[in-house]
């Protein structure tokens, strides 16, 4: 929450990801309330959780003023249209007056990014700047390690930021393929390892089950591989 920070719920779940390594992102919401302050909410991810949040982000104005974002990585400013529930976004240039806050945060990112790899690194040492996909890449591979957490913000009850975070979480965050096969049994009581694909073995977890007064009782799983 922009307004209050990390709270005891935001902890449990940090300390839960902790403990079986999930790479994760993280969005600060509630942009559009008195008393939002973005980078006060980054601090405390780095004081209270311990992580090593990187703003991909900046937002465009606070409180009722709250209008958009700054896109660090693409250097270009988001707006959202109320009138189309945050359907249609309009990118602009960055405003003159944020300039020097989007350059001091962007050579953050620049530095972060470029930690990816060696080749990422002595680019970056060489010329001062990275290619957007080069950013992202390095970003990506650092986010998946479980060393930094990418930062961004907006108002999900506005729709106001949604669109990006929902990008960030394809560029930023482990597909299926990106993480170990999954062990499971066979017809027969073989145990295999199962890769996230169509044509491996059907593997799958009923997590909840619910008796429906029209449909009876209703199985929910997840498939980790195969096809049902």
């Amino acid at each position: 929450c922009a307004v209050r920070g990390v709270e005891s719920q935001s902890e449990t779940i940090w300390r839960q990801a902790d403990r079986y390594a999930v790479p994760r992102i993280a969005f600060v919401n509630k942009m559009d309330r008195p008393g939002a302050d973005f980078l006060r909410v980054v601090g405390e991810l780095r004081d209270r959780l311990g992580a090593e949040p990187v703003p991909l982000q900046l937002p465009l104005g606070t409180a009722e003023d709250f209008r958009g974002v700054i896109d660090l990585v693409g250097q270009r400013a988001l707006t959202w249209d109320d009138q189309t529930l945050g359907t249609r976004v309009d990118v602009g240039p960055v405003p003159p007056a944020f300039a020097d806050l989007v350059r001091e945060h962007r050579d953050r990112l620049l530095a972060a990014a470029a930690e990816g790899d060696e080749a990422l690194l002595a680019r970056y040492l060489e010329t001062g700047d990275l290619a957007e996909a080069d950013l992202r890449r390095g970003l990506r591979r650092r986010s998946l390690r479980g060393e930094v957490v990418p930062v961004l913000c907006g108002s999900a009850f506005r729709n106001r930021g949604v669109q990006a975070l929902l990008d960030a979480v394809i560029d930023y965050l482990p597909s299926p393929a990106d993480r170990p096969p999954v062990r499971g049994a066979l017809p027969g009581g073989a145990i295999a390892d199962c890769a996230a694909r169509d044509d491996e073995p059907f593997a799958a977890l009923a997590f909840k089950i619910v008796n429906d007064t029209y449909h009876g009782r209703l199985t929910f799983i997840r498939v980790y591989s195969g096809v049902l």
